[in-house]
């Protein structure tokens, strides 16, 4: 595990969710080289298995931001990147981030980090009430129908807009940006030639689109400084696996998921 508690301060923070990405899909599509730029990434060149601690968007990143990012398979306990305080935790360790607040993010402004969140989903949409409530966890939030899950270029536009936030900070100001990239959500079929209903295979397609946007992210904090990385999905989904459809229920293709850690170096150009 990386020792969070010793780079919060000194290193930028990104967390992106690939919302709706089921494990299995993740590991065929890495496999049979759908993914390049995700590959050259993952620590060993592959996805880690973990359990999400939601099975629907909304729940799964209330606790992300809480610090309860999914927990690997084996047994645990398992100490965690960050936390927020609280008495007794058995997974916070020595080289947890604790943060006296209520969450991570507000954990992270108090300790001088300028907080992104670039939505997707429709839980990051601030048209509602409740689609107001995680984004207005950061100091600086961002939603628009090109970011939403009926745009079949919403991960490029999610990306131009990161780059363009982080082009405006000083490149010795601490920056947490967090991106939940929509492509992977319902529906999802308009990535695969002549597909009319998603499936895994429309979702592999979703993700090879994805990650051909990725690159210019990963440049941009690249050329910032070092950066903390997790990459993760929030949850799976089901395609008719025992009869159901879609995820908030308790299946393994909804609670498995693709995660990852990572130290991103500073440009040493």
């Amino acid at each position: 595990m990386i020792d969070a508690k010793a780079l919060v301060g000194t290193h930028d923070i990104l967390l992106i969710t690939l919302d709706t990405l089921r494990y299995d899909v993740a590991c065929r599509a890495l496999a049979e080289g759908q993914t390049p730029n995700l590959a050259a990434l993952l620590p060993g060149g592959q996805w880690e298995e973990r359990h999400s601690p939601g099975s629907f968007t909304y729940a799964a990143h209330h606790a992300f931001f809480a610090g309860f990012l999914p927990t690997p398979v084996t047994p645990g306990p398992h100490e965690r990147l960050f936390a927020a305080a609280f008495a007794g935790s058995e997974t916070t360790g020595e080289r947890t981030c604790v943060f006296d607040t209520p969450d991570i993010v507000s954990g992270l402004t108090r300790r001088g980090y300028q907080t992104l969140c670039i939505g997707g989903v429709g839980f990051f949409n601030q048209q509602t009430p409740l689609g107001t409530v995680l984004p207005g966890l950061f100091a600086e939030s961002h939603w628009s129908t090109r970011m939403g899950v009926t745009d079949l270029r919403s991960t490029e536009h999610q990306v131009r807009l990161a780059r363009e936030l982080l082009g405006k900070r000083a490149s010795g100001e601490r920056v947490f940006l967090f991106v939940n990239i929509s492509a992977l959500h319902q529906p999802n079929c308009g990535y695969a030639p002549g597909a009319t209903t998603d499936s895994p295979e429309t979702q592999a397609a979703a993700l090879a689109y994805v990650d051909s946007q990725l690159p210019p992210l990963f440049a941009a904090m690249h050329s910032r400084g070092p950066s903390l990385v997790v990459i993760c999905s929030d949850h799976g989904t089901a395609y008719g696996e025992d009869g159901f459809t879609g995820h908030r229920v308790g299946l393994p293709v909804v609670w498995t998921v693709p995660y990852a850690e990572f130290i991103l170096p500073a440009d040493s150009r």
